[in-house]
């Protein structure tokens, strides 16, 4: 459903720390650098449109990060677990530890954390465990 989506931030350098490590743990390269934003992931183009791009950009004023979410695809479990991991470690702060929902289906596995300036962003794999017989 999304193309692209910007989270805003009111430091850049402390956000590059965190969202660096935890788009590494997804898998997901930094394409763009500037002094204004990072930008992760692929931008689609004429004919190719099977991407997601994510840019992190600089507040212009104070940042409220009021309910505002935003969940990544995980390629498997242990990038949830990676995500988190690398999240903890670079300035965010736990929302929810990696773990199943089944309240959303069976096999829904994601861990939560709060970024630096409080954005609360997710990770999450849709796919079961391969060692799990259902």
């Amino acid at each position: 459903m999304l193309d692209h989506v910007s989270i805003t931030v009111s430091d850049l350098v402390r956000a590059a720390r965190f969202y660096d490590a935890v788009m590494a743990a997804l898998r997901v390269p930094c394409v763009n650098r500037s002094e204004e934003a990072i930008g992760y992931g692929l931008r689609n183009r004429a004919g190719d449109d099977g991407h997601s791009y994510l840019s992190i950009r600089a507040a212009r004023g104070p940042v409220r990060a009021d309910r505002r979410h935003w969940a990544f695809r995980a390629p498997d479990r242990a990038a949830v677990l990676a995500f988190h991991a690398a999240g903890l470690a670079h300035g965010g702060r736990d929302d929810g530890p990696p773990g199943l929902r089944p309240h959303y289906h069976p096999h829904y596995y994601a861990a939560f954390l709060l970024d630096p300036d409080g954005n609360r962003v997710e990770a999450v794999c849709h796919h079961a465990d391969p060692g799990d017989p259902t």
